[in-house]
């Protein structure tokens, strides 16, 4: 019996409370926006099912980020090989008839296994963090020798490519924020640096002219073309046009919660355009509070990677770092109408149980890299054994 209170004690102990703590308010407060927008009726499009699985999953996540955090990092790191095809194979199933895309969506972003239903790619993103935080420790200060960048941007390359091919732009924008953000973290050089500015242009050009498709290319050029807003205000442009207008109807303290006649009408209320309803309803001031408890949480992974004993702790924290800020940044950014429309749910706010699921499980990785920050032995791992 003591010894088990031993075990129980060390494991609260080393346990990041406060992350936790701090991501489980703002599921609270995701829950909550999503049984107003139900129990408001706007124009019937949220039912009672959103915050319901919004809850479930955070409840889910919880348990998943408490079970990851004693597990040592090292260990998870070690036995790559095992999650990262799993996850690999899931998403190639999506070019199968398994491959489902949803009314408003480009892409053919949902696996449906029959008994359920999620976005594999969300479970990719972790895999990669994984082995690319694997494969930039393991290099060392080999870092920057031509061959090793090489196959770095091979690794990088590839996850995003499949999930280009699949149509899912927004997601394979974070992709690239995180290989971004990691090699930073690992150092890469400035010679690197210099190349991939100087490269922007050349592959800007190459890509806009050869590979985008025209209404990808109308999506962004929208954003400053008032003529063609005017056109596309009844097309393209109208759910932003939408969104922006919610936003701004909020004022300074909003419409209210509950029961307001002057709600506006937005689609994707729930999952893209979450940030506007805030603004609509908790006004200029629920926006800036959002915007800084997102910030505040993006800080204190950030904190937990300073601490990290070794790179790899490290170059993960910043991984799933790039998710979070990544996430905020372009949902926001769609909200305002300063980016283009991709398809990128807000943090733990927006509705989504698979993107809830796996942002938790990244938060359990952070909590393991804490959790083992100056131990020496650890659950299925111990330094004596290296």
């Amino acid at each position: 019996m003591n010894k088990a209170f031993k075990h129980i004690s060390e494991y609260w102990k080393n346990l990041d409370k406060a992350l936790l703590l701090l991501c489980v308010l703002i599921s609270a407060f995701s829950v909550f926006l999503l049984y107003t927008m139900n129990a408001n009726d706007i124009s019937g499009q949220v039912t009672g099912r959103q915050w319901r699985i919004n809850a479930v999953s955070t409840a889910a996540g919880m348990l998943c980020a408490l079970v990851i955090a004693p597990i040592d990092y090292k260990f998870l790191s070690r036995v790559w090989w095992i999650y990262a095809p799993i996850a690999l194979i899931l998403v190639l199933l999506l070019f199968t008839p398994l491959g489902r895309g949803v009314e408003g969506a480009d892409d053919i972003g949902w696996l449906n296994l029959g008994f359920i239903q999620f976005q594999p790619s969300e479970l990719l993103k972790i895999a990669f963090i994984m082995t690319f935080a694997t494969h930039l420790s393991k290099l060392g200060a080999r870092l920057n020798e031509p061959l090793n960048m090489l196959l770095l941007c091979v690794h990088g390359a590839v996850p995003a490519a499949i999930i280009i091919k699949q149509g899912d732009d927004g997601s394979a924008l974070v992709f690239v924020s995180i290989f971004v953000a990691m090699l930073f973290a690992a150092g890469v050089s400035w010679k690197y640096i210099i190349a991939g500015l100087l490269a922007v242009p050349v592959g800007g050009y190459f890509v806009w002219n050869y590979l985008m498709q025209p209404y990808q290319i109308k999506r962004i050029q929208i954003l400053w073309d008032e003529e063609m807003q005017k056109e596309e205000i009844l097309g393209i442009y109208m759910q932003q046009y939408l969104g922006k207008k919610a936003l701004g109807s909020g004022k300074i303290t909003g419409l209210g919660i509950f029961g307001s006649d002057k709600y506006t009408y937005v689609p994707e209320l729930d999952t893209d355009f979450i940030f506007s309803y805030i603004g609509m309803t908790l006004g200029f001031i629920g926006c800036i509070l959002t915007a800084v408890v997102l910030a505040v949480l993006c800080l204190k992974i950030l904190s937990v990677a300073s601490s990290s004993k070794d790179n790899l702790g490290r170059f993960i924290c910043v991984g799933v770092f790039a998710v979070f800020f990544s996430h905020s940044v372009i949902n926001i950014g769609m909200d305002l109408g300063v980016l283009p429309v991709i398809g990128i749910p807000l943090p733990l706010i927006s509705a989504g149980g698979t993107s809830v699921l796996s942002l938790y499980a990244a938060v359990g990785l952070v909590m393991s890299v804490y959790y083992h920050r100056r131990r020496e032995e650890h659950m299925f791992y111990s330094e004596k054994n290296d």
